[in-house]
């Protein structure tokens, strides 16, 4: 796939897309200077998608940028950008073995739907809020932040699915949402904003 014409058909697959029920994707204006070509979304994941009040417990955005030719740290011609952020349990976030664990989820999730990759590379960080003054009735809050890229190897373009895939399923994981066992088919239609 070495064209403008071949991305364009790429992010018309991507836009086809349909993840589990509880994440909302949106397609958000992607970063402009990062290479010749760019897609960009965002994803959600409430409360209100598990019946509870609309509080949002995960979030994230997924860039796929394509240069032709490549880029000398990318090793290919794409690269996969993601962030995602999810609120996690107090004891969790002082788990000392929290970011090396979050890295392997990340590593996990793209194994477990196939996808393959060179040249992975991110940071995970754990965050903490206390509240005080008139905040302080609030809860002290604490998440999980996982920034990270990697090339996809991308022969078709049907083979960005699994990292699209991947990423989602990393989201859904750290929001401590159940697995959906292979075979079962959702209910209700993913949301999609537009």
């Amino acid at each position: 796939m070495k064209s403008s014409f071949a991305f364009d058909q790429l992010i018309e697959l991507l836009r086809t897309f349909t993840p589990r029920d509880e994440i909302i994707l949106e397609e958000v204006p992607a970063p402009q200077k990062l290479a010749t070509h760019s897609f960009a979304f965002t994803a959600d994941i409430s409360n209100g998608a598990l019946g509870d009040a609309e509080d949002e417990i995960a979030s994230g955005r997924f860039v796929i940028l394509y240069e032709p030719g490549g880029q000398d740290t990318w090793e290919g011609d794409f690269r996969c950008v993601t962030f995602m952020r999810a609120a996690v349990e107090g004891e969790m976030q002082e788990d000392p073995l929290l970011p090396e664990n979050g890295w392997n989820w990340l590593l996990d999730s793209l194994a477990d739907t196939g996808a393959e990759f060179n040249a992975p590379s991110g940071t995970v960080t754990r965050v903490s809020s206390a509240s005080f003054g008139k905040l302080s009735p609030r809860n002290n809050n604490s998440e999980i932040e996982i920034r990270a890229s990697w090339s996809p190897l991308i022969s078709k373009i049907e083979d960005i699915f699994p990292h699209v895939q991947g990423w989602c399923n990393l989201m859904t994981e750290v929001a401590g949402l159940p697995p959906v066992p292979e075979g079962i088919a959702s209910i209700s239609a993913a949301r999609r904003r537009v």
